[in-house]
């Protein structure tokens, strides 16, 4: 690929890129970053021995992972999961219909680990195998994580909580 084409991919791309990026983490400044590091990370391919193709698809993959590694980083800061082990389970809240601009909010206001699982798992409909893939844990501690997720969500939902 040669630099203006993907001066040309860069151009179509960014509004797709950043709006990923945006509508799961809802931090403008958090954004911009990992943007341009999802496309320093193109730039990179494409140096590669191996030449790297880079296409729209590829890059929101990349900008996923980005916001992964973003989201694991501060959730290794925070040290919530080991807060949140012996939570117990309960019936999972997503059988019931809930108001998406509600649901919004109570995502926004749990930890970045619980976020993350949850936005991968069900907006972006991975299956669990492959959000323990993205979030580099096993399948069940993928599952443990989904349980404390729902459940954290559940409190917040039904406590009327959003946006509080």
């Amino acid at each position: 690929m040669t630099g203006s084409e993907l001066l040309a991919l860069y151009d179509r791309a960014l509004p797709e890129v950043y709006g990923y990026l945006l509508d799961r983490c809802r931090d403008r400044p958090t954004a911009e970053d990992l943007t341009s590091e999802t496309f320093l990370a193109a730039v990179k391919a494409v140096q590669a021995p191996d030449g790297a193709e880079p296409s729209i698809p590829w890059l929101i993959g990349v900008a996923r992972h980005k916001l992964a590694d973003h989201w694991r980083r501060r959730a290794r800061d925070d040290r919530l999961l080991d807060e949140l082990a012996d939570t117990p389970t309960v019936d999972d809240p997503w059988d019931a219909k809930i108001s998406g601009l509600v649901a919004v909010d109570v995502l926004d206001r749990l930890g970045e680990h619980h976020r993350l699982a949850l936005t991968l798992r069900y907006v972006d409909g991975l299956s669990v195998p492959e959000c323990a893939a993205v979030l580099e844990r096993t399948v069940y501690a993928t599952e443990a994580l989904l349980v404390r997720a729902r459940i954290a969500f559940r409190k917040l939902y039904e406590r009327g909580d959003a946006g509080a």
